[in-house]
Parts: C-alpha cells; structure tokens; sequence
C-alpha cells in the first residue's frame, strides 16, 4: 500500500511539483507529536523513491546490493517514519484527516468535538442549537458530558443553563442540543456564553480539537430615539406649569432615562420660569412624555421672552434625535391685560359718582382734551383717510398751540428764542413721539420700531417741518412782493453739535448690538449697561442744549 501522486505531464519538469505533493501529504501529520521536520523529510523522500518509476539498472543494483549486505538505494526508515506512514496510509485509504487517525490512535478510538467553534443566535429565536459530531471508531458506545460556562451572559438571565450527560450510540455520528436563550426586552450589548464537554471515565474515546465552543446572544431590542417632540413650545404667562412634550421613536425596548436641563435666551431662570433641570424615564413600551416647568406670572405686561430646553444624556442604549434642543416662548397673557382693564375701568366708572366734587383740575384739563379729540371721526369712514386726516390737522394744531405756549413761557422768562425753541418748544413737541417710542420699545420684540419712529419723526421735522413752511412762507411773501429772507443766526452751531451727538449715538446703538455685555441689543438688556446707556444719551441731549445756550448767549463763539 502506497501513496500515489497525481499524474504529471512531464517527470523530468515536474520534479518540483512531485516534492511539494509529497510534502503536503506529510504535513498533514503535523499534530503527531513524533512528526518533527527530520522524520518528515526522510517519509517523503521515501515515497517519492517508491512511486517514481526506475530502469532495470536501479533493479539491478539494489537486488546486488541487497544480496551482498550492502545499503539498498531506498531510503531506510525509522520506527518512528514507519509509524508516520502507516497512519498517513490508513487515512488516505479511509478518506479522513490524519490529525484524527493520530487522536483516535489510528482509528481505534471515537472523536467527539463540538462541529463549530463558535455559534451566534439573535436574542428573540429564543433557541440555538449546537450540533456535537464523531469521527473515528464509531462501533462504541461513548458516555460524555456538558455544562454551559458563564461569559458575558448570565445564566438564568440570558439563557438557561444545562449540564447534562450525553451518549453516543454506536453508529450515530451527530448529537444535537438546544440551549434556551431568554428575551428580556432590555437593550444590552452583544454577550457570549460558553458549552464544554468532558468525557466520563473509561471511555474508548477522545475529545477532538472543540471540545469548547462559543454562543453569541444578539441583541435585537430596539430602545428607540429620545427627541423633542417639536422644537419650539408656545405658553401664556399665565399658564401656570408649561408641559413639553418628549416622543420616543423607532423602537420602544426597555428602560430609557433622558436627562434634561433649561438655559436662558432672553427669559431669565428664577424670574419668569423656575430654572431647573431633571430626569424624563421612559417604561418599557411607553412612546410619549411630558416635561413640566413652571412658569412665573409676574402680573406685569412685557414683551415675549424665551428660554431653551436641552437633552443632555440618554441611557438604556437609546440615542437622542435630530430635535434634542427646544425653544419655550412665554408670550405675554393678553387676556389677562384685557381682563384687568376692564375691571379697572368698571371700577373707575363705578366710582365717578363719588369723584364729581372731588375732581381735580388736572383731570378737567385731561377731560377737555378727550372733548376734542372726541371730534375725530372713526377709522371705518373712508377706509380711514378721513380718521387720519383730521388727527394730522388735530396734531398740527395742537403743537402750534404748545409751541406759542412755550415761546410766550420763555418770553416771560427772559430766555432767547433760540434757547425756547431747543428746549421748550423741542420737548413739547417731541413728547408724543417719546411716549410712542416708549410704547413700541414695550410691546414689541424688536428695537425697529422704536428707532424708526424716532428717525422718522426727525426727518419730518427736519424736511417737511421746515421745508414745507418756507415753501409757505417763500409763496406768501413772494405774493406780498416782498422777498423772504431768514438770517441763520446760531443755527450753524447748533446743527453741528446736533450732528456730533446724533453720530455718536447711532455709534452706541451699534456697539451695544454686537457687545455682549450690552446683551446684543439696540434696546434694553443687563440692567446697569441699560441705565448707562440712558443716562448717557441723556447726556448728550444735555450737552447739546447747553452749548447752544452758551453760543447763542455768546460765551462760545459761534461759526
């Protein structure tokens, strides 16, 4: 019996393939511990002297030789080569692989081992199954046990443990068991658990090369995605505890804790909501949660204010979404406002009747004042042409009023005309414009409003307060045939300081919006940079009457 080599094209070329052949073949004995390189090179070089073809030369001599006690032209083998050989021989006639033919010492003892190393089983199959197989001498019955072997799972939690005795019927060459893997619902990672088997004593048998093999649990629960569930929240001042609410989608596995925490935009933490942070859980199953924060009612009518919300952390194995940052807009309570004018002005009608003897004179002169402007027609007539009109002529007659006024006051008080029109007739003017800026500074978001009017109402004073009177006055005294001449006066002087001021405050109004202690804001802010603001620009009007004064009084020299 002999190992024969597959047939080459060519003996004399193919040398090289021959020795490899040879060599694999004998490699594969490389488990036995007597298979060293020696023993290895010395079997090959054997088989490739018996199974390559000789003349009758190579006969001739090796029979001398042998008869004469000489060394045969063969290659002499060892007990140890011999050994080698006959199990390489026994594993080619049995088509097996001779590391097994060495373990079952040549065939007379039953190999058991695990037919994988290692298995995975996703967590919700519930079940794996491990296939145990046999080679060798398969005429025996073979006893052996299992057990599982804690990893990274855990028995009783992850799977259920086993430890049982197993046999091997004589002819059966495959033994399957099945492990229990236990759903829990919970997100883990992926986790690992072993089975070993040993064999009980006395047994014709071996373990193969896995006698330990190793089970992956999958993890398949999905514990989902932890997001906002829009990401801006609207509530009235009044509302008392706002409610935010939190979704959790695309899986809804286990237990998630999501922490959150708020941080102020322009709504301040502790004054207009409770600046707080804590926890949102999430059960097992659970797809929606609210966030409750209170929101302090102050009683006071502002402008709308906001804070934010922020997901910080998730556990549980859930991720946060796109929508982990939230806006909360607290909007002044309108209703509230309304409700409480109208009780104010029930009660004061209610308390008319106890007033009338009682009236003071500023409240006779106010009174007057709502007498005229009674005169005003309503806003429906004329699509509101007419309501407009007629509250310019109004306006306009009103100021010509308070300006003769203030000229006559600083008449009487000897100031210079100059002087009266800066500063009387300039505030008695200017108030309506002030109160609306105030008003609009109030109730709206924006300092737009507020800084166009002022703006606006300059330049029409300075265009059509004095363009359209000169024009006026130029057609009346033209008409009179007289020509209409204005001496300048200190107005020079004066209209530089003016210029200087009003550049220096429009380059305040910029600093302030991109400076952060200022808040990044035309308007309001960090309390002590507003009132520095303020007093500053008050100021500068300061400033500017009193160096026109002093040039029109002639102690600074003028242009």
């Amino acid at each position: 019996m002999s190992l024969a080599p597959p047939t080459f094209k060519n003996d004399a070329t193919c040398l090289d393939d021959k020795v490899l052949y040879y060599i694999l073949s004998c490699s594969r004995l490389k488990s036995n511990p007597d298979a060293d390189e020696k023993n290895i090179a010395r079997l090959t070089a054997h088989l490739m002297e018996q199974n390559q073809p000789h003349d009758r030369a190579w006969y001739r001599s090796n029979a001398i030789r042998k008869m004469t006690g000489g060394t045969p032209l063969t290659t002499p083998l060892t007990d140890k080569s011999s050994e080698l050989l006959e199990t390489l021989l026994i594993a080619e006639e049995a088509g097996g692989d001779p590391d097994f033919i060495h373990l079952s010492e040549g065939g007379k003892k039953a190999i058991i081992e695990f037919e994988s190393p290692s298995t995975a089983v996703i967590e919700k199959e519930g079940r794996v199954r491990i296939n145990i197989i046999r080679h060798g001498n398969l005429d025996r019955r073979v006893i052996f046990r299992v057990e599982t072997i804690d990893g990274t799972a855990e028995a009783t939690s992850d799977y259920k443990p086993l430890k049982e005795t197993k046999v091997f019927e004589p002819k059966e060459t495959l033994l399957p068991i099945d492990i229990e893997i236990i759903d829990d619902n919970v997100w883990e990672p992926d986790e690992v658990f072993f089975i070993r088997m040993t064999l009980e004593p006395d047994q014709q048998a071996v373990l193969g090369k896995h006698p330990v093999t190793q089970v992956t649990i999958l993890n398949d629960d999905e514990p989902g995605t932890i997001q906002f569930a829009n990401p801006s929240f609207l509530f009235k001042e009044s509302v008392g505890c706002a409610q935010i609410k939190v979704e959790r989608s695309n899986g809804c596995d286990g237990r998630i804790v999501a922490k959150w925490k708020t941080k102020d935009i322009t709504a301040v933490g502790g004054r207009d909501y409770e600046n707080t942070s804590g926890e949102v859980v999430f059960e097992h199953g659970e797809l929606t949660k609210m966030i409750e924060i209170n929101i302090k009612d102050d009683l006071e009518f502002e402008k709308d204010e906001n804070f934010e919300v922020d997901l910080v952390e998730v556990d549980g194995g859930a991720k946060l979404g796109k929508l982990k940052r939230c806006v909360v807009t607290i909007v002044n309570d309108d209703e509230f406002a309304g409700f409480v004018d109208r009780i104010a002005d029930l009660t004061n009608a209610n308390l008319d009747a106890l007033r009338v003897g009682k009236q003071t004179w500023a409240k006779q002169f106010e009174e007057a004042l709502n007498s005229i402007f009674a005169l005003i027609p309503p806003a429906t007539i004329w699509g509101g042409w007419l309501c407009f009109i007629v509250s310019l002529c109004c306006i306009g007659l009103l100021t010509a009023i308070v300006a003769d006024l203030a000229n006559i006051f600083g008449c009487l008080i000897g100031l210079e005309p100059e002087v009266t029109a800066i500063t009387f007739v300039a505030l008695g003017t200017s108030l309506p414009d002030l109160f609306a800026s105030k008003a609009a500074s109030t109730m709206e978001k924006h300092a737009d409003s507020a800084i166009g009017n002022v703006t606006g109402s300059n330049s029409v004073n300075v265009f059509l307060g004095l363009g359209l009177a000169w024009v006026v006055a130029s057609i009346y005294w033209t008409s009179q045939g007289v020509s209409f001449e204005v001496p300048a006066g200190s107005l020079g002087f004066s209209v530089v300081v003016f210029t200087i001021c009003a550049i220096v405050t429009l380059i305040l109004i910029v600093i302030r919006r991109f400076v952060g202690v200022f808040g990044n804001a035309e308007l309001g802010g960090p309390k002590t940079p507003k009132m520095i603001s303020g007093i500053f620009m008050i100021s500068l009007w300061l400033v500017y009457v009193l160096l026109a004064s002093l040039q029109t009084y002639e102690y600074i020299e003028g242009f």
